[in-house]
């Protein structure tokens, strides 16, 4: 069980910085669901919940969204992934993977193919799994694991509040999966609180992974206790991969929160570090966790 695995403390800045060093940004498309426009979009009032869930929400009015994770190549450190995707598995049978409850939820893959997985998208760019090393989690919740065990050979680095919220009793209603933690023997936790966090930018608490400003992890809870946006810098415009800080592009926009969140008030403001940041960097590419209009619209690679 994924509680009998214990995660080491990160020794910060990991290896392979290089001073002035800028990344690859591939974002990988990893399969597609559907859910009512007031789960992205919270209705106020007391059914909101349960309008996110589709309650009196037609289904002719359901929108697409996408499952996304991100392909990293760094000069030094190598290639290595921002979340695992979606299990190869899951396009012939979801509930092994994804449980019964997760399989048959609003929030499940509607059209997943295998060639969505992040191995096929490896292969198409000359990799395989095994080269990955290291995978970021931005947050736990089931699908951004789903694939983990496809990496077996990686160190999965994750904020130690998500490791901790992941690893409750109750975890399940809450998002998480614990059986897709388990096959991972090299869980590596960050602390936001630790004596390597540092201020950048728009962000109150932030983490240079490599030590030479390539890559940021930025403290952003509130969809989950230790969610983490990832700051990407390239040759061209920063990226920064918000996960679901933020839903969609609406969202970023309006403030809007979705119907679900851990904390009202932490989502609020990680929000608006994001939000500050966009005004503030307004040649930089954002891009928010699950909006298919905005998914579309992104290059192939930035670099």
């Amino acid at each position: 069980m994924a509680d009998r695995v214990e995660p080491k403390p990160a020794e910060l800045p990991l290896p392979g910085g290089r001073a002035g060093a800028t990344v690859r940004v591939h974002p990988l498309f990893c399969g597609e669901g559907k859910w009512p426009d007031a789960w992205p979009h919270r209705r106020e009032g007391p059914l909101a919940k349960l309008h996110g869930l589709g309650f009196r929400e037609s289904r002719n009015d359901w929108v697409p969204f996408p499952f996304v994770a991100y392909l990293i190549e760094h000069p030094a450190a190598g290639p290595f992934l921002i979340d695992a995707g979606i299990d190869a598995s899951v396009a012939d049978d979801p509930k092994p993977n994804l449980g019964s409850l997760f399989s048959s939820s609003a929030a499940k893959p509607t059209d997943f193919r295998t060639e969505y997985s992040i191995p096929a998208h490896l292969r198409e760019r000359g990799l395989d799994a095994g080269q990955i090393r290291l995978v970021v989690m931005t947050h736990l919740h089931y699908d951004h694991t789903s694939g983990a065990s496809q990496f077996p050979e990686a160190t999965f680095v994750v904020a130690e509040r998500e490791w901790h919220a992941a690893n409750r009793t109750g975890g399940l209603l809450k998002g998480y999966i614990r059986n897709h933690l388990s096959g991972i023997t090299d869980w590596r936790t960050v602390d936001f609180d630790g004596p390597h966090v540092e201020s950048y930018s728009t962000f109150g608490r932030s983490l240079d992974l490599f030590g030479d400003g390539s890559v940021r992890l930025l403290s952003t809870p509130g969809h989950t206790p230790g969610h983490v946006s990832v700051l990407l810098r390239t040759a061209g415009p920063e990226v920064l991969a918000v996960g679901d800080a933020a839903y969609t592009r609406r969202a970023l926009r309006t403030g809007q929160l979705p119907a679900f969140t851990d904390d009202d008030h932490l989502f609020r403001r990680s929000l608006r570090e994001i939000q500050l940041y966009a005004r503030e960097r307004p040649d930089a590419v954002l891009i928010p966790g699950h909006d298919m209009g905005a998914w579309r619209t992104l290059e192939p690679v930035y670099e």
